[in-house]
């Protein structure tokens, strides 16, 4: 098997096992999602195939919780996909201030686009203050968030790099 080959073969377990987590009882928003869409844009080598990962992932998570299909899920679903975009920067930029700096700033683009998809619903004002009632209500989620994205994002980055030096070792 090639050096490619194995990489994909690794990354994709590791993601299959993080979306099973999703069965798992947690807190609210601590989840590996926004982690599972950095790691497939920077490790599953074919762009297109990180994408149809990363949707895969979300609506086999989604069926699996019996919440498939559901209003707004465009609002779930497009951030994560920029995410996936954003992994994609990954691929030359990997050190572990950079996945840092991805996993928080796609933390805080998830964030803003999903609750703005929620504003956009019935339980808020159309109006400034109901945007911003909106956010406020989501911060304490936002923090299960963060603490989730940056447990997941070491986890699957840490997994992969290590499978892959020992397979290095292994070669060698």
């Amino acid at each position: 098997m090639t050096d490619r080959r194995f990489a994909t073969l690794i990354a994709i377990s590791l993601l299959v096992v993080t979306v099973a987590s999703r069965l798992v009882p947690h807190p609210w928003n601590f989840t590996p999602m926004i982690a599972v869409a950095l790691f497939a844009g920077a490790r599953i080598e074919r762009g297109w195939a990180a994408m149809l990962a990363v949707v895969g992932c979300l609506a086999l998570g989604d069926l699996a919780i019996g919440v498939f299909p559901y209003d707004g899920m465009i609002w779930v679903y497009a951030p994560m996909l920029a995410i996936a975009l954003v992994g994609r920067l990954l691929v030359t930029r990997r050190s572990a201030l950079a996945t840092l700096v991805a996993a928080l700033g796609a933390g805080l683009l998830f964030f803003v686009v999903s609750n703005f998809g929620v504003w956009l619903g019935t339980l808020y004002a159309h109006t400034p203050a109901g945007l911003a009632d909106c956010y406020i209500a989501a911060l304490p989620f936002y923090r299960n968030q963060i603490v989730g994205d940056l447990v997941f994002t070491g986890a699957l980055f840490g997994l992969h790099a290590a499978a892959m030096n020992l397979r290095a070792r292994a070669v060698a």
